[in-house]
């Protein structure tokens, strides 16, 4: 089976890795607009992945549903957590590829934590306005299901530094998380707030890594635009099965580089949603569920 798929039209390309339905590169005219990684080795911080059965994290990878407790592996041992799901290790397997389109499926479950068994499957295409990409669960299994997604692409506006790019996002609340192990505490409106990017200004120094709500849909798609300063820019859109969005700057430790992109993620439900049963989707057996966003140049 091919390890990736590339795609091109409209003068975009991309290049989608049956490793996690990763997006590895999109670009428009040669310019990049997520941060790439590197052919045939690990993806670096999710980059790209489609994260599902649920999106960022579960704290101590424990939650009861309908009664009964699941233990989920912990695959974030420093903050006690089962990140991003359990598609993303998992090679998906192509069904239909063409030079401007591609769809993806795989099964997950039942497994440790999760016994409850869905078919995933996962469509992009490109055309003049961007790449497109739609995630469909449905629940093959006989119990109702638990059910998250989100993509994790890093954008890149251009070449200048991230501090510098001009970031629009219409959001007016954010979901406050504990320091040390960015567990959700609370929402709260960005009124008054760094978190406050519903006008487009700079982002600064502001360091982020946490989801925002009460988003603007327009025409039923909410939409965020990064701008560089020299004039390039990334978009991005979503639909209302969306209404929660993880924004991260990326920032690492030396001598690791950081904030070399902005981590935008659509999520259908906040984090630690297993738990909170906050717009948590309940997927019924034979139940299909959809997810749909795109990215573009800017």
């Amino acid at each position: 089976m091919s390890t990736e798929f590339t795609l091109s039209a409209g003068g975009y390309t991309a290049v989608v890795t049956a490793r996690a339905a990763a997006l590895r590169v999109l670009q428009f005219e040669g310019r990049d607009l997520v941060v790439p990684f590197a052919a045939g080795g690990p993806i670096p911080d999710y980059r790209g992945i489609i994260a599902a059965p649920w999106p960022n994290r579960i704290a101590d990878g424990a939650y009861r549903f309908d009664g009964e407790m699941h233990h989920l592996p912990v695959n974030e041992p420093e903050r006690g957590t089962s990140l991003h799901g359990l598609a993303f290790p998992l090679d998906w397997s192509p069904k239909e590829h063409d030079a401007a389109s591609l769809t993806l499926t795989c099964a997950v479950g039942p497994s440790a934590g999760y016994p409850f068994e869905l078919e995933l499957r996962a469509h992009y295409v490109l055309d003049d306005a961007g790449l497109h990409c739609s995630v469909t669960a449905e629940n093959t299994g006989a119990a109702t299901a638990p059910y998250g997604v989100c993509p994790h692409p890093y954008l890149v506006a251009g070449l200048s530094p991230l501090d510098e790019w001009v970031l629009e996002l219409p959001a007016a609340s954010f979901l406050e998380v504990t320091p040390d192990r960015l567990l959700p505490l609370g929402t709260v409106p960005v009124d008054g707030h760094a978190f406050d990017f519903r006008a487009p200004r700079a982002i600064g120094a502001t360091e982020i890594d946490h989801a925002f709500t009460d988003l603007a849909f327009d025409d039923g798609l909410a939409r965020l635009s990064l701008r560089d300063p020299a004039g390039t820019g990334v978009g991005m859109s979503w639909d209302r099965n969306c209404p929660w969005l993880q924004i991260h700057t990326a920032d690492k430790q030396p001598p690791v580089p950081g904030r070399l992109g902005l981590a935008v993620e659509p999520m259908t439900c906040p984090p630690d949603a297993f738990n909170s049963g906050r717009d948590l989707v309940r997927l019924e057996p034979g139940a299909t569920h959809r997810a749909a966003w795109s990215i573009f140049a800017a």
